[in-house]
């Protein structure tokens, strides 16, 4: 209990003083670097399951309530960006396995899953199957987690207009009754696919309840920034908890080539972006925001803080997690050591 409240009081911390300091996404990238900051010093830092999990079905919720008729209109246009998707995926797979075994000499497999554009929960449990430095796979993919949530926000500020303060309450809000039924609902239903192994079930089931509900006219409005800020503030608080237990040398033997792929990453998403905005007239913090190859929940919280088309964002999230489940196996080779000892 003491180091679930010290947790969200350096995240709460960190939120105040990147609200001050008027940083791009200031609720969600100040929890995130100063609890990171705070886990890399030594600080031992959680955030309860529960906790956690109330927050993701709030994302969800807040993603459904941005689907609209006029968003759905625009869905023949999507073939083209995830045609796009495709590309960007297979360069930051390819590229980046390539410069990080040439460059950093990491073996194959390390490279191959540290270079892998996201879906890291996958990719931990495809590392302990084979031959693969486990500790630098993690850290080089939490790092890269941490740099895009910061650097994102950041980039869509310069090449956009986008207000990214967070300080703008929405038009209208949900009533409380309708708020509390569609939550429970989207917790019941994440609950039943989480045990059916759906990734990022309870997002997912969040922004599907509040789709229909908004979609189909019975519940307008947006969510209070009562809840919004709290819940954003607890999901950049989670991501700097990836770094507890973490040991400073262990990050810098991961950073050069976590940096390495973060930039990668990083100028392929915004050339991919610029690219289909020039073909399709999409919005440009639309395709940044579905194109970084950053944690689901993470990019989820972004689109509603950015007001992207949620639809058009998790559409393209959930296919990167698809793509790369077939892709990344494919190109692994097996612990044949491993395979012998099960055999005998």
């Amino acid at each position: 209990m003491q180091t679930t409240i010290l947790t969200l009081a350096i995240g709460a911390t960190g939120a105040v003083i990147a609200w001050a300091l008027g940083v791009p996404a200031p609720f969600l990238t100040g929890p995130a670097a100063l609890v990171s900051a705070a886990s890399l010093m030594g600080v031992r830092t959680a955030v309860p399951m529960p906790l956690r999990d109330v927050c993701f079905v709030l994302i969800g919720v807040g993603m459904g309530t941005g689907v609209t008729p006029e968003v759905l209109a625009a869905a023949r246009q999507w073939p083209i960006p995830l045609a796009m998707l495709s590309l960007l995926l297979l360069v930051i797979f390819f590229g980046g396995s390539w410069a990080v075994g040439r460059l950093f000499r990491y073996d194959r497999n390390t490279a191959r899953l540290a270079a892998t554009p996201g879906h890291l929960s996958f990719i931990l449990s495809l590392s302990t199957e084979v031959k693969a430095d486990i500790p630098i796979v993690a850290v080089i993919q939490s790092l890269r987690v941490l740099i895009l949530t910061l650097l994102v926000p950041a980039v869509v500020a310069l090449i956009t207009e986008a207000d990214l303060s967070m300080s703008l309450a929405p038009a209208t809000t949900m009533a409380l009754p309708a708020l509390a039924v569609i939550v429970a609902m989207a917790a019941g239903l994440g609950l039943l696919l989480k045990r059916k192994n759906v990734p990022a079930a309870l997002l997912l089931a969040g922004m599907a309840v509040s789709t229909v509900a908004h979609g189909s006219g019975l519940v307008p409005g947006g969510m209070p920034l009562w809840v919004v800020i709290p819940t954003f503030a607890i999901m950049g608080t989670l991501i700097g908890t990836r770094f507890s237990g973490v040991t400073l040398n262990l990050v810098m033997r991961a950073a050069a080539a976590s940096g390495f792929l973060t930039a990668l990453a990083l100028a392929a998403t915004l050339a991919a972006a610029l690219v289909v905005n020039r073909m399709t007239g999409l919005p440009l913090t639309d395709l940044m925001i579905a194109f970084a190859p950053g944690g689901l929940e993470t990019m989820a919280a972004l689109s509603i803080m950015l007001e992207a088309d949620p639809a058009f964002t998790a559409l393209h999230h959930i296919y990167r997690l698809v793509f790369l489940t077939f892709l990344v196996p494919i190109f692994i080779e097996p612990d044949r050591d491993r395979a012998e000892r099960a055999e005998r």
